[in-house]
């Protein structure tokens, strides 16, 4: 606990945010469901990995030795 003092405020760009997150990584995960009487009629499951790609490491997808 800070005490009596609040904590300070930080105003943050969406920019920012982005690049922040995008530099750790971050997953986002969801399910949705439409039921009606027990049935279940639509389904979505949603499972995303973003992270950032480092300029220097070399493409998996390149040819090499060719």
């Amino acid at each position: 606990m800070t005490g009596d003092r609040p904590l300070p405020a930080e105003r943050l760009s969406l920019v920012d945010l982005l690049d922040r997150l995008l530099a750790g990584g971050v997953v986002i995960a969801g399910d949705i469901t439409l039921r009606i009487a027990d049935v279940d009629l639509v389904r979505v499951d949603l499972r995303a990995l973003i992270g950032s790609v480092d300029a220097r490491l070399p493409s998996p997808w390149e040819e090499h030795g060719t």
